[in-house]
């Protein structure tokens, strides 16, 4: 116990109520009419940057700020909560896995072991994100995986492809098809039987979350395992191509296909024997389909066969759940998160957002692990997310009642920590309607005002920032940054993006010299923990990145 002890801050008091909140999709680029953010009416967030002096400041959310590979990576909300909880800097999805496969140690670890005795008489299936993205999967990865697996013995193997157009351009599926189908043939060259099986858009099939629609697994499950699908083609590129022909199809939402052979016969059903590996190294889609190929007792839809078959995850994804029980690559070991010094600490929390966001206050916010620290010292509280609608059709989404439940836990006095995240700008800009995401914008500011009106009732602090862009910049653009044109119409961009977030803190509890430091101009989404952890009072671990603030001489 004695290691968790906090110090005391010299200068700062231990009896503030502290609002985190955390806007996701939220970043900071030039206004133009592209930039919801920017077009939305949000005199809050846009007051902060006129506050006084030293309260308001930019923030790295992506690349090795957040442990990805490159600084082409952008951010994204579980490496982000990641980052903001931790208060340090972890190895992260794609940078553990491109580690793994460049030491060669993916294939000596326990989990490809496991899969392999399946390769002498069985077939390897994969099933994943078919990217660039970076942020669910990469194209390079499933490369340099099928070459490596091929060279360890894979004699037979199939992928089940889900395309994107989210993280990338609506459109590039077709281009990312027919680059595997090249490598698929090297592989055939080569003597692997190696082809695509099935297929399907990633919103549509397979890649739910947090259980909001199971029909989603289904499709995939029934594409997949039973090798049954509404469409039926002889070759992906085809199928790809013909199902984009289809009134507003895009990527995203490609319905299932599987591919057939001569006989109309499906060519890569899941079978007893088989290895299946899920390649996407991001967990938050792959959790439910990794419960329905894992577990025995499951009765979320009719999987009608069960096969008994190898599976591992490229990483586990739910480390609580110990969900799959075999992956190829260690999750990073994320140990000692603020939220874990602070309840040792006697600091009482409370965490809300809507279903969809609400494992990253949770879940990733804790170092990847599920449930309470001590249930004595936290609540955490899930509003329903709306269900089967897009959410540009609703885009205040649950905003304001996020921030009725936070301005009524600040108001109980009970908890020192009032946390949340309000995921409008980023769930309904991924939708690609600027007009939707312009509302959306506004009602997240409308429900910071909520808290931070809260907070001034009590005399309490707030600091107020994002995991990562996607608001800010609506439309794909060329090297100078103007607008890119198709036909004539401007390209959506539905992704994040590699823009800076803000920060502001204030507040009648935060003392008057209590600014931002100026000598941190590269401070990232790590920083936020220490920044936060002061302001309950108390010096943060020497091991974490260093607090954003500073007492002043004024």
């Amino acid at each position: 116990m004695d290691n968790w002890k906090l110090k005391e801050h010299p200068q700062l008091s231990r009896n503030n109520i502290v609002a985190v909140v955390v806007l996701d999709g939220w970043g900071e680029f030039k206004p133009d009419k592209y930039n919801c953010i920017h077009v939305a009416d949000t005199p809050t967030m846009d007051s902060f940057k006129k506050s006084a002096p030293g309260r308001w400041r930019l923030l790295r959310a992506h690349g090795s700020a957040v442990g990805l590979p490159t600084e082409d990576d952008m951010g994204n909300s579980e490496v982000g909560h990641n980052a903001l909880g931790a208060g340090r800097i972890f190895a992260q999805g794609a940078k553990l896995v491109d580690l793994a496969l460049a030491s060669g140690k993916i294939y000596q670890d326990e989990g490809f072991n496991y899969i392999k005795p399946s390769f002498e008489t069985g077939t390897l299936h994969l099933i994943g994100l078919l990217s660039d993205g970076g942020v669910h999967s990469r194209l390079d990865q499933l490369q340099l995986l099928l070459k490596g697996a091929s060279e360890r013995g894979a004699k037979r193997i199939r992928l089940h492809i889900l395309t994107d157009g989210r993280d990338v351009l609506d459109g590039s599926s077709v281009g990312f098809v027919e680059t595997i189908e090249k490598d698929l043939a090297e592989l055939r060259g080569k003597g692997v039987d190696a082809q695509i099986a099935s297929g399907g858009g990633r919103m549509y099939v397979t890649m739910d979350r947090y259980e909001n629609d199971w029909d989603v697994v289904k499709r995939g499950w029934d594409a997949q395992v039973l090798g049954e699908a509404p469409h039926k083609f002889n070759s992906a590129v085809e199928a790809v191509k013909k199902l984009r022909e289809q009134p507003n199809a895009n990527d995203q939402y490609l319905p299932p296909f599987v591919i057939v052979d001569e006989n109309g016969k499906a060519v890569g059903p899941i079978v007893d024997g088989d290895a299946v590996v899920t390649f996407n190294f991001r967990a938050d889609r792959m959790v439910m389909l990794a419960k329905a190929l894992e577990y025995e007792d499951f009765d979320k839809f009719d999987r009608v066969r069960f096969p008994k078959i190898r599976y591992a995850g490229m990483l586990q994804y739910d480390g609580e759940l110990k969900l799959p029980s075999h992956y190829l690559v260690s999750p990073p070991e994320i140990d000692r998160t603020s939220g874990e010094y602070l309840v040792h600490n006697g600091v009482r929390t409370f965490a809300c957002s809507e279903t969809v966001k609400f494992g990253h206050v949770t879940f990733f916010w804790n170092g990847n692990r599920s449930g309470y620290f001590d249930s004595n010292l936290e609540e955490y509280v899930e509003i329903p997310s709306d269900s089967g609608i897009t959410f540009n059709v609703q885009p205040k989404m649950k905003a304001l009642e996020i921030a009725e439940r936070a301005k009524k836990a600040i108001l109980s006095r009970r908890f020192h920590q009032v946390r949340v995240n309000l995921p409008n700008s980023d769930m309904v800009g991924h939708t690609g309607d600027i007009e939707a995401t312009v509302v959306a914008c506004k009602a997240a500011d409308e429900a910071v005002k909520i808290i931070i009106d809260a907070i001034e009732k009590v005399g309490g602090i707030y600091l107020v920032t994002a995991d990562h862009g996607n608001a800010e910049d609506m439309v794909k653009r060329n090297k100078s940054g103007e607008p890119l044109l198709k036909d004539g119409n401007i390209q959506v961009l539905t992704s994040h993006t590699l823009k800076p977030v803000p920060i502001a803190i204030g507040g009648p509890g935060l003392p008057d010299d209590v600014k931002f430091r100026t000598d941190l101009p590269n401070g990232g989404l790590a920083n936020v923990a220490a920044t936060f952890i002061n302001l309950h009072g108390y010096e943060a671990p020497s091991d974490y990145e260093p607090s954003l603030i500073e007492v002043t001489d004024d």
